[in-house]
């Protein structure tokens, strides 16, 4: 039995959309905690038929009770997952997919994801990668970060926060950096002003957008026929993506 430490997001939603029927197969492209996966399995019946992948080591270690019940555990990010899979043959009566960034994240303050919280500029959800925050912050051109801004952003003021950044290095953590991004922004707004701009770069560390733009297409492939797949989505730039591959299916 999984310990699952939050509540799984729209969990009605998502066991509405993948109607789970006893015998099942079920994979869970983002499995985090597990919480999604448990009460998939709690329908299903069978662990055998069930593979969780994540790329965060943290969940990892919290996925490795359900090994013990015959349950698939892939250390891999979503892409490297889905083409091993596809490779293999693997195909699924239901997939799911809880795209961004999380509570795992977000409430750790050694991650680096949160601007509230004084921690290392990393952003990595797989920690075994090279590209960090930091490098980002501290050595991309003032034109590659005004790109990155208003690319995965949408920030209007991105080329006075790139420019901000670049008179500010070494940037060491993400206070000091939501500091120097609040500096150059207007006053009164109810969001904070780092909220953009920290989105921006925790998407190029993660390859967020290239990643699912290159595997919406192998997770129709890996579907068995009649199979159902949902992705949860929380801002647009990975909404319209989405939205692209299912009409581009339909």
């Amino acid at each position: 039995m999984s310990q699952t430490i939050h509540k799984p997001v729209l969990l009605g939603a998502v066991l509405t959309c993948l109607a789970p029927a006893r015998g099942n197969s079920y994979l869970d492209l983002t499995a985090g905690y597990g919480g999604h996966a448990q009460a998939v399995l709690d329908h299903t019946q069978a662990p055998s038929l069930m593979t969780l992948v994540d790329r965060d080591e943290t969940a990892i270690t919290a996925l490795k009770p359900f090994e013990s019940q015959g349950v698939t555990v892939l250390h891999a990010g979503f892409e490297e997952a889905s083409t091993t899979l596809l490779s293999g043959g693997e195909r699924f009566d239901m997939i799911l997919a809880d795209l961004g960034v999380s509570s795992l994240h977000l409430d750790t303050s050694s991650r680096g994801f949160a601007f509230r919280m004084t921690g290392p500029l990393d952003m990595r959800m797989d920690q075994r990668a090279e590209l960090d925050a930091a490098t980002i912050v501290n050595t991309y051109s003032q034109a590659e970060l005004e790109g990155i801004l208003h690319r995965y952003g949408e920030e209007p003021r991105a080329r006075t926060i790139a420019a901000a950044i670049v008179r500010s290095r070494p940037l060491t953590t993400t206070t000091e950096l939501a500091a120097v991004i609040a500096g150059v922004m207007p006053r009164g707004s109810k969001v904070h002003p780092a909220t953009r701009s920290f989105q921006a770069i925790r998407i190029a560390v993660n390859d967020e957008l290239g990643q699912l733009e290159r595997s919406l297409p192998l997770w129709f492939q890996l579907l068995q026929p009649g199979g159902r797949l949902a992705v949860i989505s929380f801002h647009s730039l990975e909404d319209r993506i989405v939205k692209r591959a299912f009409a581009d299916v339909a």
